[in-house]
């Protein structure tokens, strides 16, 4: 009896952030390029809130042109990626209103920046969503 009620309230709980359908989404992104001569510079998920960021430090390199690109699992009606300097400077971001941001950048010299990850909405789950980040270059 314990075992069904554990298992009931399993099935009636809110729907976990689904962090492996984010990364499978941005990992297909990243090999369908690999053909086009991109490279991996660096590649996460997470879980995140509504409203909520993520920031990533990176280091890109001057000469090389960079895909940032981002995945939000099935929940996912808006993520934003954006790209700002160390001083806080916003120099690039997506323009879409989606699931699957991405833009690109290419730096006139090697700085250190952040790439933020910004959960605008969700449909139904209020908990939060699974969400996978990409930057490649070439």
């Amino acid at each position: 009896m314990l075992t069904a009620a554990f298992a009931t309230a399993l099935l009636s709980s809110p729907a976990l952030a689904d962090e492996k359908q984010a990364e499978e989404c941005v990992n297909t992104k990243v090999w369908d390029s690999y053909g086009d001569g991109w490279g991996v510079r660096t590649m996460t998920k997470t879980t995140l809130a509504p409203g909520k960021t993520r920031n990533y430090l990176v280091t890109l390199y001057a000469g090389n042109e960079y895909r940032i690109q981002a995945c939000g699992d099935e929940s996912v009606t808006n993520l934003d990626v954006l790209l700002y300097d160390t001083e806080g400077n916003l120099l690039s971001r997506d323009e879409a209103t989606d699931r699957e941001p991405m833009f690109s950048y290419t730096p006139s010299s090697t700085a250190t920046y952040y790439v933020v990850l910004y959960l605008r909405e969700l449909k139904e789950r209020k908990d939060g969503a699974g969400v996978a980040m990409a930057v490649t270059y070439k």
